[in-house]
């Protein structure tokens, strides 16, 4: 296993690419490459225009984003030993979840959050005594039983099933085929998540991302504690635990719209294990044609939850995604009832927070709603986003009131 962490290979800069490296931006595209011997997804030394070893990282053979950092030279193993440095930086991340109070057994983290906590392509979710890896680059492919390896000595309590869950779109762009497959040990019959007084099923092998959306925990709670009597709609509900955590809060009724049959199936599940399914109702339906034909019809809430999917999943995106955050965001304020609250979310990376508050603040005007900004939150605190990798902060949650 240690040989597939030898510095197989290297890559050299051109004076363009080593300007972006000196800024301080773990990734170079293969422009910005004068040289290249290395294999696909290997970890190569990184040369400097002048032949000195600045670097170490992360070679794709395929992809337009060619390399991404994993150490710098004055941080590589003297000894060579990368698996020693694998080994750190995953028990760092697991030090930093129990830190933050993320490691209940019988709760969810983000164990180990890719390219933002040194290593790229790699993301590790703990569902209670689940462990579901996802690999988005060839290094990542390369390294992944190393990482279940290590996590099998870090979290041996989470050892019941290993599952690879690689089948995210990105891999396309790498040259991968998707993967998804248990590698160890076997599933229960049924997945159950418990994190702060709500239960919740999780399906790993099909359910969106890795099973769950863990970035949103703490938007959730935040949310939920703003609806006490209300009446709530969560739109692109998946299943549904922003308006889980509003009826445990003591709503008065909550709509979950989203078009996947099987999420919906979860929520009323999920309704039924928290006692909660006479205040919680699931609709099949297109989210943004629901919330029109809501307004149409005179409905209103005291407070609703948006959280669609990733309108831009690149900078080329921007313009169409810009649209349409501005016109779902413009037909949830529709919506409101005075005073009311919404809690909108963007997890397009190439949306920038103030691109954001400004598409919500035009929302507000072709609504005709005067808004006022609560509080702009990013993901929970086991996605760390790294300074200088802008990326790695892509999720947006701004808590608006209305009059």
């Amino acid at each position: 296993m240690n040989a597939l962490l030898a510095a197989a290979g290297r890559v050299r800069l051109t004076g363009r690419g080593r300007k972006r490296w000196l800024r301080g931006h773990p990734w170079i595209y293969a422009d910005d490459l004068s040289e290249v011997e290395a294999e696909r997804g290997a970890l190569v030394a990184v040369e400097d225009p002048h032949g000195t070893v600045v670097a170490y990282g992360a070679y794709s053979a395929d992809s337009r984003l060619a390399l991404r950092l994993i150490a710098h030279a004055g941080e590589a193993p003297a000894d060579g030993d990368w698996r020693a440095h694998a080994r750190a930086l995953l028990a760092r991340a697991v030090a930093a979840r129990e830190v933050a109070g993320l490691a209940d057994p019988a709760g969810a983290a983000r164990v180990l959050f890719g390219d933002s906590e040194g290593w790229p392509g790699l993301i590790i979710d703990r569902y209670a005594d689940v462990l579901v890896v996802q690999c988005g680059t060839q290094f990542a492919d390369r390294t992944r039983d190393l990482a279940l390896e290590l996590c099998a000595e870090l979290l041996p309590r989470a050892a019941r099933a290993l599952v690879d869950r690689s089948d995210a779109s990105v891999r396309r762009l790498e040259g991968l085929e998707a993967r998804v497959e248990v590698v160890r040990g076997e599933l229960p019959a049924e997945l159950v998540v418990r994190e702060q007084g709500l239960a919740y099923e999780v399906d790993v092998l099909g359910g969106h991302k890795t099973g769950h959306y863990l970035d949103q925990r703490a938007n959730r709670v935040r949310f939920a504690a703003r609806c006490k009597g209300l009446r709530v709609l969560d739109a692109f509900s998946y299943d549904g635990l922003f308006g889980l955590r509003a009826a445990l809060a003591g709503a008065s009724e909550v709509v979950c719209v989203d078009q996947s049959a099987e999420a919906l199936a979860r929520l009323g599940r999920n309704a039924e294990r928290n006692g909660v399914a006479q205040r919680v109702r699931g609709v099949r339906a297109d989210a943004m044609k629901d919330l029109r034909e809501r307004h149409a019809a005179g409905e209103r809430f005291g407070a609703i939850a948006l959280d669609p999917p990733p309108f831009a999943r690149s900078r080329a995106e921007v313009a169409g995604a810009e649209r349409g955050y501005r016109e779902v965001n413009s037909r949830a304020l529709r919506l409101l009832e005075p005073g009311g609250f919404l809690a909108s979310a963007s997890c397009s990376y190439a949306i920038d927070s103030a691109q954001f508050l400004e598409i919500l603040a035009q929302a507000a005007r072709d609504a005709g709603r005067p808004a006022w900004l609560e509080q702009l939150c990013a993901a929970d605190v086991d996605h760390p986003v790294l300074l200088g990798l802008p990326e790695s902060g892509y999720l947006k949650c701004a808590f608006v009131r209305t009059a």
